[in-house]
């Protein structure tokens, strides 16, 4: 693994962490793949809809992820906020 790979793989971890504050290897995944969707739904939103009629099953796929992602996170957000104020 090349350094700057080191260094983006770092990134990923705390992006991940501070996303859903889970790091595993499948969480990982699941965060690249929502952070990589969402960048081109909003860049190129036509790509997106041409790859949902293509894929619908990987719509559905994403659709699942990001419900998830976003489960994860509201439950981090709610333990940190606690933990804050315990304090």
């Amino acid at each position: 693994m090349s350094e700057f790979q080191k260094q983006f793989d770092a990134l990923l971890d705390k992006y991940t962490e501070l996303l859903i504050g889970d790091t595993s290897p499948e969480k990982k995944e699941m965060v690249t793949q929502y952070a990589l969707y969402s960048f081109v739904a909003k860049q190129m939103p036509a790509l997106v809809k041409h790859w949902n009629s293509l894929y619908p099953d990987g719509k559905e796929e994403m659709k699942k992820i990001i419900g998830e992602i976003k489960e994860l996170n509201e439950a981090h957000r709610e333990e940190m906020n606690r933990k804050k104020k315990d304090e």
